[in-house]
């Protein structure tokens, strides 16, 4: 296994040096949070399939033009991504009331909202990642009304595109997050789409019957965990073959 130096560990990845300027590795974990990390667990294969999954859905977005960290998949765990500087923002995207949303508003689980709302929250694991707004994005530094008109146009198109290959495959995209960054080339910079899409960090139901195939079957207890990020592998046609085998990270370097 190729010895790496060790970046920077997450809840759900590892973040590696990559092999070439300009580049990282990420190895995405089997571990599981919600809540803040108060709660923790594992997925049996979750890292695979988000890796899979990931590397599906950047591909298909690059293919529409949206720009992406993603270069390719290495393996069943690992991805080469470009580096970029994180905006320390969560880009929540909401088409269904579910979870905080409908908790906070008391709107009920399931109702469809009238337009796609973006929320925005600040990354910061101490404070529990709190909700902002633009005036506050921009006062502290955090994103220029440049970065975040490109922000929110590319959030747009993402959920447009999502929403409609989700749908053909029978799943309700009820809602999700992204993030993005800075990617700084021959003297230019772009903001482009960071991070992973997967069942991690979007709700799925199944379109017929709302059945839940994303981490609120880990969060809320419901069983069948596995299954349900399977299944989102299964409808994209990119379950692996041989399974969802173990595969052991690379070695880091102390």
């Amino acid at each position: 296994m190729a010895r790496r130096r060790q970046l920077f560990e997450g809840k759900a990845k590892i973040l590696f040096e990559g092999p070439e300027p300009g580049t990282l590795v990420q190895y995405f974990k089997d571990d599981a949070t919600a809540f803040n990390a108060q709660k923790k667990g594992i997925i049996t294969g979750k890292g695979v399939l988000n890796n899979r999954i990931s590397e599906y859905l950047m591909t298909r977005l690059t293919e529409i033009g949206i720009p992406t960290h993603f270069i390719r998949r290495l393996n069943m765990r690992e991805q080469l991504i470009r580096e970029v500087e994180i905006i320390p923002l969560e880009v929540v995207v909401r088409n269904v009331a579910a979870g905080s949303f409908a908790t906070r508003l008391g709107i009920q689980e399931g109702t469809r909202l009238p337009r796609s709302i973006i929320e925005y929250y600040y990354k910061n694991d101490a404070l529990n990642d709190p909700m902002v707004c633009e005036e506050h994005i921009t006062c502290f530094g955090w994103a220029s009304t440049q970065d975040l008109d490109d922000v929110v146009a590319l959030t747009l198109r993402v959920n447009d595109f999502l929403t409609g290959l989700f749908l053909g495959v029978g799943i309700s995209l009820v809602d999700f997050k992204l993030e993005f960054g800075r990617l700084f080339e021959n003297e230019e910079m772009r903001i482009v789409l960071a991070d992973e899409i997967s069942p991690d960090n979007c709700r799925l139901w199944d379109s017929k019957t709302g059945e839940k195939m994303d981490k609120d079957r880990f969060r809320r207890d419901l069983g069948k965990v596995e299954e349900g990020y399977q299944e989102v592998a299964r409808r994209l046609g990119i379950l692996p073959e041989a399974g969802v085998r173990d595969m052991k990270g690379p070695e880091a370097m102390q």
